[in-house]
């Protein structure tokens, strides 16, 4: 997939537009229900999603005027409103999706070309202010995921599975207690190996159901592992 923030904003725009035919399916019961991420409704999935345009906003206003923004204003007030937002109606949570959808959409056209070589403060330390839209792209495909309304890993794009495997992958492999693990794609001889190869296991498995798993978004019934033995389980992602 690629870098170039400008050209990946095709696939942040069908993304969206994904994510807002399913929360346009959902009914304020369906909101009220669970979603995969454990004290999370699927009401707070959408008021995240919401919110964390809000915030992609502020680092791209960032980088665009040298200002140090902050994605939030504190993580407590981000989880306030996380909350707050999570039992609004489905017409609130639509609109407020599309709203903050296009002003994503609209920070990143106002970005001179120059601004994209900028370091920005994100909630979890500096990042590229390059790597911004794929940033957002990943947080709606994988939430959308989490909406457990009908989206499932099968539905991203390939080269976006193999970026996001690749990611993963990578940031477990420079976590502080790396697991050694071998990769397989099924039906070919791509492979992403973590930690040491040697005495590792092999973790088979279609690109979509293994990138779920290696984010905490599968339990993996549908991979192999060789030798026999239990799937490992992959540390925490993000």
């Amino acid at each position: 997939m690629t870098t170039d923030p400008l050209l990946l904003m095709g696939e942040v725009d069908a993304a969206t537009d994904r994510l807002l035919r399913t929360a346009a399916s959902l009914d304020a019961a369906d909101l009220a229900g669970a979603s995969l991420l454990p004290g999370w409704t699927r009401g707070h999935v959408l008021a995240h999603l919401a919110r964390n345009a809000d915030g992609f906003v502020n680092l791209l206003t960032s980088a665009r005027t040298g200002e140090p923004v902050p994605m939030y204003a504190s993580l407590a007030a981000r989880t306030t409103d996380i909350e707050t937002g999570s039992g609004r109606p489905p017409t609130a949570h639509l609109d407020d999706l599309r709203r903050t959808a296009d002003l994503f959409a609209e920070a990143v056209a106002a970005m001179p070309v120059e601004a994209w070589a900028a370091t920005v403060q994100a909630r979890r330390g500096p990042w590229p202010a390059a790597l911004l839209v794929w940033g957002r792209l990943r947080e709606i495909e994988v939430h959308h995921l989490d909406l457990a309304a009908g989206y499932g890993a099968a539905d991203w794009s390939e080269a976006f599975t193999h970026r996001l495997l690749r990611e993963a992958a990578s940031h477990h492999a420079t976590g502080a207690a790396p697991p050694s693990l071998v990769l397989r794609v099924d039906g070919s001889r791509h492979e992403v190996v973590i930690g040491g190869r040697a005495d590792a296991p092999v973790v088979s498995g279609s690109a979509p159901d293994l990138a779920a798993w290696l984010i905490g978004r599968g339990g993996g019934d549908t991979l192999s592992v060789t030798p026999d033995g239990p799937l490992p389980t992959p540390p925490e992602w993000m």
